[in-house]
């Protein structure tokens, strides 16, 4: 099979992105990790499927599957890359463009500037929704972990299950090591994507992120949503709130419980190709 994609980024998270809307694309685990390969593939953080609608009032589906070939159910910096490309690509000349993912529906709005906005719908904050086992709903929890340490840390969902824990400075978190253990903690029995946060101040806060089935990426758009909520649920921000990610900055909003987060970035094509899988 001889597919055709585009290579796109948004803060240095990259993606190869198929146009599955004119005729259906399947590729399995194993063709997924051949085209996020760095070396004999494509290379990418992720692979995201556009296609036909499948939710009432969308106007495309929005697939996401990491680099390990395991399918996800949403991904920030993806969703705007998703904006540009069906824009860029004459699919549609919608401004405003609604689209279903596995987590739910989101809008996704390209801007004059050529940013992206995108609502993100309201976080879920119930454990048994990310999924995470615990007998409450907390504002944080204590996490015993498999060398007898405990980490504290907020779960959120945004769509997809993420992690939170607060450090002094993010260039000395240890997201390398404590990433993966908390990744495959049993107490997340579908994984989680872990962010480490440091406040700057109300407005501002630096973040790294480990995603689960990629390592740490140079920026992650729900990993921002995650933190910014699970900071402003503990008193420690105000928003709008600009994440510093290695890769870039993003603007995180959001007025409190049951309403959207939107986050604000840039997103870029690098290149279109053609691989023989």
């Amino acid at each position: 099979m001889r597919l055709h994609f585009s290579k796109m980024q948004g803060l240095g998270n990259d993606f190869v992105v198929i146009d599955a809307t004119r005729r259906p694309v399947e590729l399995d685990p194993g063709q997924l990790r051949h085209l996020a390969d760095r070396r004999f593939g494509v290379g990418c953080d992720q692979i995201l499927l556009v296609e036909p609608p499948r939710l009432p009032g969308t106007d495309f589906h929005y697939r996401i599957f990491n680099a390990d070939g395991s399918e996800v159910e949403q991904c920030g910096n993806g969703a705007r890359c998703f904006a540009r490309f069906v824009r860029d690509h004459g699919l549609t000349d919608k401004d405003v463009i609604p689209v279903g993912t596995a987590g739910g529906p989101i809008t996704l709005q390209v801007l004059d500037d050529g940013q992206v906005r995108v609502d993100m719908g309201a976080p879920s904050l119930e454990p048994a929704d990310l999924p995470f086992e615990a007998e409450e709903r907390a504002s944080t929890y204590t996490l015993a972990l498999d060398n007898g340490e405990a980490v504290t840390l907020s779960a959120v969902s945004m769509g997809n299950p993420h992690a939170v824990l607060l450090v002094d400075q993010v260039a000395d978190a240890p997201v390398e090591t404590l990433g993966p253990r908390i990744e495959h903690h049993p107490r997340f029995p579908r994984r989680v994507n872990v962010g480490f946060m440091a406040v700057r101040n109300r407005h501002e806060i630096d973040l790294r992120v480990w995603e689960r089935g990629a390592g740490e990426t140079l920026a992650c758009g729900t990993g921002a949503c995650a933190a910014v909520v699970a900071g402003r649920l503990r008193g420690l921000l105000e928003e709008p709130v600009t994440v510093h990610l290695p890769g870039g900055d993003l603007v995180i909003s959001w007025d409190g419980e049951g309403q959207p987060v939107c986050m604000t970035g840039p997103a870029t094509e690098v290149f279109e190709g053609d691989i023989a899988l």
